[in-house]
């Protein structure tokens, strides 16, 4: 009765339209929902119930029963989804056998959006699931525990439908670096090398969830990736986008971060110095130009020595830019001084005068005669001595 009343293809949706959005189209409802809801129903208690013995229960609930629910996922009618999600955990939670296989299928089930579909109604239900999941995995982590999340969490940062799962998302990373700090370097990686370009919502995103991951980091794990890391956060100070440019200011007041910054000073103040002076120069926004100072006054009191070291070498630099600015106006100078002397001569050539016109005006292309109009002895000689040498005859061969 079950597989016949709830396992059935879904309607093709709003969700199929190019331009449908998620979190401000309203999704299509099942229309049968009162129906299907007493059945979903009848099989929540059924798998919450202690009375059925555990062999009658695996009878009917295998692994093709599974991917049928793992189907029902795509639905747009969020009511139905959050029953799944119910059931699914339930199943997971007591038929051991089944659990590397609903992973497995899962993680099948991301794969396919991330690299195919790029369109799954039930990816914010299936990370909580996960979640509990992860929560109950055993220390030390399974290779296959921190494969799942290098080829599947990871990559689920990607879509464009990003914002509608990514809370879920995120629980889930930090699950794992709370469990083995060492994932913290793959995750680090694995965000910049997903960092959005022109989607500014989702770098605040990117931005929340790396604060997250770095205050359970560890000082070895953060100097591993404190290059690749600080290089981007300069790029998100110097941001036009104000939220970009101010949620990434922000590490600075959280006080672990701060004391990781503190322990590699050197290598930090180097990387993230020239975004914040540009910023505190002349960034537009008033708040921005304000928390870049506030943070370049924090560093300086930091470390002095290394600051003002930091801010010579960086003057230098401008100073370096300046004088390629102009030796740049050098070389137009002499291109526009090259450009007269043409028009010049063009305007001799042709008897002109120079300030008739602002042009170089060439005589039209006439006929070249073979033989010169006006030969002189010297011209004859040279024309004599190529066609004893046989020069003709080359010419005609080639």
């Amino acid at each position: 009765m079950i597989t016949s009343n709830l396992f059935r293809a879904l309607p093709v949706g709003s969700s199929e339209d190019e331009y449908f959005d998620p979190e401000d189209d309203e999704p299509h409802l099942e229309p049968a929902w009162p129906h299907i809801q007493m059945i979903y129903e009848l099989l929540r208690r059924f798998v919450v119930s202690t009375d059925p013995e555990p062999k009658v229960v695996k009878k009917y609930i295998d692994a093709r029963f599974v991917l049928a629910l793992m189907d029902l996922f795509d639905s747009e009618d969020p009511r139905e989804r959050e029953y799944l999600k119910t059931i699914l955990h339930r199943i997971y939670g007591k038929i051991m056998t089944l659990r590397p296989f609903i992973r497995k299928a899962i993680m099948n089930v991301f794969q396919r959006f991330v690299y195919e579909t790029f369109r799954h109604n039930g990816v914010a239900e299936l990370l909580e699931i996960l979640g509990s999941i992860i929560n109950g995995f055993a220390v030390p982590l399974k290779d296959e525990h921190k494969d799942f999340l290098r080829k599947c969490l990871i990559p689920l940062h990607v879509p464009k439908s990003l914002p509608t799962y990514h809370v879920q998302l995120s629980f889930c990373v930090t699950q794992f670096v709370e469990k083995d700090p060492t994932l913290s370097v793959d995750v680090v990686k694995g965000l910049i090398k997903f960092w959005p370009v022109t989607h500014s919502r989702k770098e605040v995103m990117f931005l929340n969830e790396l604060e997250e991951i770095l205050e359970l980091t560890r000082p070895e794990e953060f100097y591993a990736v404190l290059d690749i890391l600080f290089k981007q956060i300069a790029k998100c100070i110097e941001s036009p986008h104000f939220q970009v440019a101010e949620r990434a200011l922000f590490f600075w007041n959280n006080e672990y971060i701060v004391n990781l910054i503190v322990r590699f000073k050197d290598d930090v103040v180097r990387l993230v110095y020239g975004a914040l002076r540009r910023n505190a120069e002349g960034h537009w926004n008033s708040n921005v130009h304000s928390l870049s100072f506030n943070v370049q006054k924090l560093l300086s009191e930091m470390e002095p020595e290394l600051f003002y070291a930091c801010e010579e070498s960086y003057e230098e630099d401008e100073q370096y830019r300046n004088v390629s600015y102009v030796d740049w106006n050098v070389v137009s100078d002499y291109a526009l001084e090259a450009r007269d002397n043409i028009q010049r001569i063009a305007h001799e050539v042709n008897g002109d005068s120079p300030d008739n016109s602002s042009f170089v005006n060439l005589a039209p292309l006439g006929t070249i005669s073979e033989e010169d109009p006006n030969p002189t002895e010297e011209t004859a000689e040279e024309a004599e001595s190529w066609r004893d040498t046989g020069g003709g005859g080359g010419g005609g061969g080639g």
